[in-house]
């Protein structure tokens, strides 16, 4: 098989539960996925710096002023949940190096590939999940 095949196989390549659960092929597609994930928002980032680097100016208009002070600041909120989710994201490269990544951190059982296609870094099955957001909203509300 060339080079090219392997590429093009890969492009077109979506785990399915025909398989093993996270056999080699698996992993790598979803080694992938969170590297190009992590390199978009890196990106993102950049980018963000560079414009603000520019949108220094002064605005003579207290309105103009506070707009882009508004701005500016659900930017940095922005770029702050971003730089949260990248830890997340190398956490999860780490779970595929060794081997857990797809088995849910409380059960053990497989989280399921329609959840991990959804949200790649999840460390919980969606029924631990939920366990996990009702104890947290029972003990919010005491």
């Amino acid at each position: 098989m060339t080079t090219a095949t392997v590429l093009a196989e890969q492009v077109d390549y979506r785990p399915s539960d025909d398989e093993p659960f996270m056999n080699e092929r698996q992993l790598e597609y979803f080694k992938q996925k969170l590297l190009d994930w992590k390199d978009e928002i890196l990106r993102e980032s950049r980018e963000t710096v560079t414009h603000l680097q520019k949108e220094t100016e002064n605005h003579p208009d207290l309105a103009d002023r506070a707009t882009s002070e508004t701005d500016r600041a659900l930017e940095l909120r922005t770029r702050d949940r971003q730089r949260k989710l990248i830890s997340k994201i190398d956490e999860a490269l780490r779970r595929i190096e060794d081997q857990s990544y797809g088995y849910c951190e409380e059960t053990g059982e497989p989280i399921g590939l329609a959840r991990l296609e959804a949200r790649p870094v999840a460390t919980m099955s969606v029924e631990a999940q939920e366990r996990h957001e009702r104890r947290e909203r029972v003990h919010r509300d005491d």
